[in-house]
């Protein structure tokens, strides 16, 4: 199960990578910004640079679950030490938390 999950999460993080190389290529034309000199390009500009964080993170969040996987400790609720269940597992690989601790943390 361990191994199956670290290919899941393995294929998610090379496909946020090409992702965030495709918006690393698209962020190099930068559009003119000022009073007049703008261009409908810079509110595209700007999504991709809003897009580009976001998948940062996700990367970040990838690579912190393949740590966990190896250290052992992947499927393990940060918060209460309890085993996370395997369905949210498959929903969100990356979740670090039992659903009752992230619905706490939520509140």
């Amino acid at each position: 199960m361990a191994t199956q999950i670290q290919q899941i999460l393995r294929n998610e993080l090379d496909e946020a990578r090409q992702e965030l190389e495709q918006l690393q290529q698209q962020l190099e034309e930068k559009p003119e910004f000022g009073l007049g000199t703008g261009s409908t390009g810079s509110f595209t500009w700007e999504m991709a640079l809003a897009r580009r964080d976001r998948i940062a993170a996700r990367i970040a969040e990838i690579m912190e679950a393949l740590e966990r996987a190896e250290a052992g400790r992947y499927g393990l609720c940060e918060t209460c030490g309890k085993e996370i269940d395997p369905e949210r597992l498959e929903i969100v690989p990356t979740a670090t938390q039992c659903i009752d601790c992230a619905r706490k943390a939520a509140a």
